[in-house]
Order: C-alpha cells, then sequence, then structure tokens
C-alpha cells in the first residue's frame, strides 16, 4: 500500500478522496462500504483512502457507541486493504496506540481535540506512515505551523492539514475559507472535512447534531479555493449511522456530487 502522499495520488493534481462511516459498525458493513465507494471513486479516476474509526473516544455521552475496539477494529480495516484493495485510514488517540495502529493504516489522523497533543504528534511522526491532523476547532489556521513544525522536528515530511470547521459560539461551527489557502502556504496537501464542518456539537444534548443538507454547498466552496482533497463520512443509511448520524453523507448522493466537484476542481487547478 502507499507509503506517501505522491504514491497515494500519483499525479500532483489529483483530488483525494477520504471516505467511509464515521465508526466501524461490524465488518459485513464496513467492508460493504469500502467496496461501494471504491467503485465509485474508480469509474471517477479518483485516488481513494477508506475511513472509519474502531474507536470514537470523544462521544458527547458517556453511553454512545464508541466503536468495535482497536483489536477488531483493524483486524476488519487490514481485512479491507486486503479484499477491497485499497489504502486505509484511522484515528490514533494515544502515543501508545500508535504501533499497532502503524502496522494497518496507511495515514494515522489526529483527531482535532488533540491535534496539540506533543507526544502523540512525535510517536505518530515517527511511524513512518502519512499523518493527517484535524484542525482543532479552537485554533486559527496560522496556528497549524506550530504543528506542522512538531512533525517536522519528529522527522516527518507525509503530512496532511484538515479543515473542520471552527467554534462560533455555542453549539455551532463555521469554516473560514481563508484557512485553506492559509494552511496549503505551510507547504503541505490540504484536505477539507466536508461532514464533520457541519456539525452542531452536543446540539441534541447528549449527542452532536449537525446540518447535513448543507454539504455539498461548502464542499464546493472549499473545492473552488483550490484544496487537494475531500474527507466525508459516508453511510448507506445515515440515519441509522451508531455515530454522527445527523452529518453522514448518503452514499446513493456521492457519485453525482463528487462528478461535480471534479469540474470545479479542473477549473480551480486549470
Amino acid at each position: 500500500m502507499p507509503t506517501t502522499y505522491q504514491q497515494l495520488t500519483q499525479t500532483p493534481d489529483s483530488f483525494l478522496l477520504v471516505a467511509g462511516p464515521c465508526v466501524i459498525e461490524s465488518e459485513t458493513h464496513a467492508l460493504k462500504m469500502a467496496a461501494a465507494i471504491s467503485g465509485i471513486a474508480q469509474r471517477l479516476a479518483i485516488p481513494y483512502v477508506f475511513k472509519a474509526s474502531y474507536d470514537k473516544a470523544n462521544r458527547s455521552s458517556g453511553t454512545a457507541f464508541r466503536g468495535m475496539g482497536m483489536d477488531e477494529g483493524l483486524r476488519i480495516l487490514q481485512k479491507i486493504k486486503q479484499e477491497i484493495g485499497v489504502p486505509v485510514l484511522t484515528d490514533v488517540h494515544e502515543s501508545a496506540q500508535v504501533p499497532a495502529v502503524a502496522e494497518v493504516a496507511d495515514i494515522l489522523q489526529i483527531p482535532a481535540f488533540l491535534c496539540r497533543q506533543t507526544d502523540l504528534l512525535v510517536a505518530a511522526a515517527q511511524s513512518g506512515r502519512i499523518v493527517n491532523v484535524k484542525k482543532g476547532q479552537f485554533l486559527s489556521p496560522w496556528d497549524m505551523k506550530n504543528i506542522v513544525e512538531k512533525l517536522e522536528a519528529s522527522g516527518c515530511r507525509e503530512i496532511l492539514l484538515t479543515e473542520r470547521g471552527s467554534n462560533f459560539g455555542y453549539n455551532n461551527l463555521i469554516v473560514d475559507m481563508r484557512g485553506l489557502p492559509v494552511m496549503r502556504g505551510f507547504g503541505y496537501p490540504v484536505v477539507y472535512d466536508a461532514t464533520h464542518s457541519l456539525q452542531l456539537p452536543g446540539g441534541q444534548g447528549t449527542a452532536t447534531g449537525g446540518l447535513r443538507e448543507y454539504i455539498p454547498h461548502l464542499a464546493r466552496a472549499a473545492v473552488a479555493c483550490g484544496i487537494d482533497g475531500l474527507f466525508m463520512e459516508v453511510h448507506d443509511q445515515p440515519e441509522q449511522a451508531l455515530s454522527d448520524a445527523t452529518t453522514q453523507f448518503p452514499l446513493d448522493k456521492l457519485q453525482p456530487l463528487l462528478e461535480k466537484l471534479l469540474k470545479l476542481h479542473g477549473l480551480a487547478r486549470s
């Protein structure tokens, strides 16, 4: 599987798609989603990485579904790599998790709430894998330069920076599109998270709410700004998803949206 961003995308102007369900709900469902999204990506000639979390350690409620656990989750992700033939991305929450996760995942993701945790960043940087850092909702885009420098100081040059919205009062997020070119100016690819950006954190009391209907609008705006890739949580039955049900994008609407985004991407890069 690819170990560098260049191997992953193959060409400088490729539009990377990172997509999958929020959390691994079952082996059967994860394999089904990976196969379906991979098929769409192949038809559109888009480099694709499957994403799903083995553990959602930052759920709003302590009783919410967290996932299959690290051992079972990594086994399923390894099976997806072998049977579907796609690279995989998953979150790491503690530095001790990094060695085991790096044995399977092609991209290690640092969650937004943990993006300044130096020990976690150093461990991920030293793993030899691509590191994707979600920008914390509490950070400005230029604050991400310090995170880049932490990774670089630990020998990492395979870095992705992902925008996922900023705090805007209580239970709301907003995306400042200026942040996309700002972060791209640090010399690394920038990805836009089209689904988490439309969350309403804690908006349902014991769960996060969201505004799924605006995903296509903000995705188009981000692609027009010249992003390198799109991160999306995608589900075949979003309303029944065990995590982030209000912001996962419907699988049956994914290909039409990507077709439009590819046209915008071509114009932005022309």
